[in-house]
């Protein structure tokens, strides 16, 4: 089992390295709709021409990548949204029964059809070279291989996941601390 907890630790290990970028991503998102923002209130007393497309689209790109690819992580944290009618009823290994069964039945499931249904809207996309159809827009085609990668990271996580629930169903792996986490 230590084998498998070293694995779902590396796994961690990325995912927390993409939310730390996923955090530096909301701040450059949040500077662009500020700039986005001023932009277009002194655009119309001034006429300069600060907005364009370009960084509206910027903008977009960043609020999507920042949610694609926050996803694994956010499931890392458990910080995901979640129904708690029962589940804070539940015992430690009650939850850890429902965590299992949530993600071999649901989670990995839905990450395999999600890859298996954008592949070919994504290999469509780069072979065009598709781009944005407002003048000054930006290529469409990177953001959409993020879509692939973004429910790789998230079946890579759902992977480390469930050796978790495993793990503290075997009672290899201590509880998880006050914030979530368990043993990173």
């Amino acid at each position: 089992m230590e084998t498998w907890l070293k694995l779902a630790r590396a796994i961690d290990r990325l995912n927390s390295a993409v939310g730390q970028l996923v955090y530096w991503l909301v701040l450059l998102m949040v500077a662009l709709g500020a700039y986005n923002a001023v932009a277009r209130y002194l655009d119309r007393y001034t006429g300069l021409g600060l907005s364009s497309n370009f960084y509206l689209e910027l903008q977009w790109y960043l609020f999507s990548l920042i949610f694609l690819l926050g996803a694994a992580y956010a499931l890392q944290r458990d910080a995901h949204v979640r129904v708690d009618v029962f589940f804070s009823r539940f015992s430690s290994r009650g939850r850890a029964w429902i965590n299992l069964l949530g993600t071999v039945l649901f989670l990995l499931p839905f990450c395999a059809l999600m890859l298996w249904v954008s592949w070919g809207w994504v290999a469509n996309s780069w072979a065009v070279r598709e781009v944005s159809p407002d003048p000054g827009g930006l290529p469409r085609y990177p953001l959409k291989a993020m879509l692939p990668i973004a429910f790789v990271l998230l079946a890579l996580q759902g992977f480390s996941f469930l050796i978790h629930q495993i793990a503290r169903l075997r009672q290899s792996e201590p509880e998880t601390h006050e914030d979530g986490l368990g043993k990173l």
